[in-house]
C-alpha cells in the first residue's frame, strides 16, 4: 500500500483539477452554457484521476501512461460532440466543446503534477472566454456571439 504522504500528494492532484476546472466552467454557467460548473469540475477531475491511475496505479515495465492520455482525448472529444448543436445556418456549442476539451488537459496536467502547465492553462483559457469576448465585442462591433444567428436577416423596417 502506497505510503500516505503519496496519497495526499495524488488527492492534492485531484482537488487541484476540480478546483481549476470549477473555475473554468464557472464562466461557462455564468454565460448560460449547458455545460458549467459542475461539468467541467467532473471533465478536469475525471482526466486528472485516468491520468494518475495510468502513471501511479498500475506499474510495470511494458505500461505507457500516454495510452491513456491518448484515450482521454479521445473521449472528450465525443462528450464535446455532444456540446454542439446545428440550428439552421447556427452552429452553438463551440466554445462550450472546447472548454471542455481543454479542461480535460487541465486535469490531465494536474494529475501529472505539472502544476505550472495546470496553472498557465487555466489562466489562458479563462482569459480567452471572459475578456477577450469583450475585446471581440470592441473589435467587431455587430457580430454576435456563439449561439446567435450571423446569417438571419434584418428585423423589418416600418415606413414612416
Amino acid at each position: 500500500m502506497p505510503e500516505l504522504g503519496h496519497q495526499i500528494d495524488l488527492a492534492m492532484r485531484l482537488l487541484l483539477a476540480a478546483v481549476f476546472g470549477a473555475l473554468i466552467g464557472v464562466e461557462r454557467e455564468h454565460h448560460e452554457r449547458p455545460a458549467g460548473m459542475r461539468t467541467h469540475l467532473l471533465v478536469a477531475v475525471g482526466s486528472a484521476v485516468f491520468t494518475v491511475l495510468s502513471i501511479d496505479a498500475f506499474p510495470s515495465p511494458n505500461s505507457d501512461p500516454a495510452r491513456v492520455a491518448a484515450q482521454i482525448v479521445t473521449g472528450i472529444g465525443f462528450l464535446g460532440a455532444g456540446a454542439i448543436i446545428k440550428d439552421g445556418l447556427t452552429v452553438k456549442g463551440l466554445t462550450t466543446a472546447a472548454s471542455l476539451w481543454v479542461v480535460a488537459a487541465v486535469g490531465m496536467a494536474a494529475g501529472a503534477a505539472a502544476w505550472g502547465v495546470a496553472i498557465a492553462a487555466t489562466i489562458i483559457v479563462l482569459v480567452s472566454l471572459w475578456p477577450l469576448r469583450y475585446l471581440e465585442d470592441v473589435l467587431f462591433k455587430g457580430r454576435q456571439h456563439e449561439g446567435h444567428r450571423h446569417n438571419e436577416p434584418p428585423p423589418p423596417t416600418t415606413p414612416v
